[in-house]
């Protein structure tokens, strides 16, 4: 009877852990692993068509006119100027995270090729979507300004907004998206790949090719199926490939269509016209990263910008995939992605094709990223 008559102690509340947060640290050019080795002119053209991008946006303007004016006087083919340029018109700062690391995961995605169809056939069955007519929007910054930068995607169910159909439901045929293929692919896990790296072309069975880009995102959060099969035990760390995941998919045929409903993000696509022949877009010859210019093969990468500005030129120390061998170089920061959170995270675009894609498919490394920065310009927040 004593004993039922006790208290039970509170539940103490569960506290979530911090929000991270990026750090900046001032550093040197000469302090940048390889900087005298790089071939700095070989980003020139990226640079470029960011600076077309940053001067005009109302965000940037004041940052960027400056040092984008200053460029149309560089010769862009010679390394010492271009090198020069950017230890006159820039300052270094050394990116970190709250917790004090200043290493992180560097990944790597490319822009494939794969056959398709405008219309669905025998062969080609698995759809591309546009973006839902239903799919809604929601800014809360025009409620909450301390929410900028946060939308969330939904529906309308009655009278209420509720999230947007996951991945699985979109494949099981319960979101109304009836009409809004822009193209078919083989299979659905070649869909599925294709929606990870967020871009590509299909050589349609007509000869021509087509360009596909993002267009938009269901709102749910990207999770990893190679990190699911490795908690399964099914793939080790040092195997999880996507050529890996592939191989599993071909063995497990039948499991793998919930294998990718794990991941219940899901991108919808928009064509691409063909650039302007002779235009800088057309030499870079690169999908349209998120800040609305083509990516240059090795030398742009995605990150997290809610910690590294979108646009900004950035020096990343890292390893070629299964490897010690260094990469190190000048880099732009001109795309984002679902699967790169974090204040030191980077997504190495390789370029186009399948060569790309093998070292893609296998670029799991440790490295750093240096934010270089307009001189005498307020930092970002951190």
């Amino acid at each position: 009877m004593l004993a039922a008559c006790q208290v039970a102690p509170p539940i103490a509340p569960r506290v979530p852990p911090p929000a991270p947060r990026v750090t900046y640290s001032p550093a040197h050019f000469d302090a940048l692993p390889g900087w005298r080795d790089d071939r700095v002119e070989a980003v020139w053209p990226a640079f470029l068509v960011g600076c077309r991008a940053l001067a005009t946006a109302a965000a940037s303007q004041s940052i960027w006119q400056a040092p984008c004016a200053a460029a149309t006087l560089v010769v862009g083919n010679d390394s010492a100027a271009v090198r020069a340029y950017f230890e006159n018109n820039f300052s270094v700062y050394r990116i970190g995270a709250s917790d004090g690391t200043d290493t992180g995961l560097v990944t790597g995605y490319y822009e494939p090729l794969l056959a398709g169809s405008r219309s669905a056939t025998e062969k080609f069955r698995a759809p591309l979507y546009g973006v839902p007519d239903d799919l809604l929007i929601v800014d809360l910054a025009t409620l909450y300004p301390e929410l900028k930068d946060k939308r969330v995607r939904g529906r309308v169910d009655g009278r209420r907004v509720v999230p947007y159909w996951p991945r699985a439901e979109i494949e099981h045929g319960n979101a109304p998206l009836a009409g809004k293929a822009i193209a078919f692919v083989a299979e659905p896990v070649d869909a599925f790949f294709l929606q990870i790296q967020g871009s590509g072309r299909i050589k349609l069975d007509d000869g021509n090719v087509m360009r596909v880009g993002y267009a938009d995102q269901n709102g749910h959060p990207f999770r990893s199926i190679a990190r699911v099969l490795i908690e399964r035990g099914d793939l080790t760390p040092e195997r999880a490939s996507k050529q890996a995941i592939e191989a599993w998919g071909r063995t497990h045929p039948d499991a793998l269509p919930a294998l990718l409903d794990e991941n219940p993000s899901y991108v919808f696509f928009r064509e691409i016209p063909p650039p302007a022949p002779g235009s800088l877009d057309a030499a870079i010859d690169g999908p349209i990263g998120s800040l609305g210019v083509p990516l240059l093969a090795e030398r742009t990468v995605a990150v997290d910008a809610r910690f590294v500005p979108l646009g900004a030129p950035l020096f990343l120390s890292t390893t070629y995939p299964l490897s010690t061998r260094p990469l190190q170089r000048l880099v732009m920061a001109q795309d984002t992605g679902g699967a790169i959170r974090g204040p030191v995270r980077a997504d190495f675009f390789w370029g186009f094709g399948d060569a790309a894609g093998r070292e893609a498919g296998r670029m799991r490394q440790d490295g750093r990223l240096w934010l270089i920065w307009p001189k005498d310009a307020p930092l970002p927040p951190s």
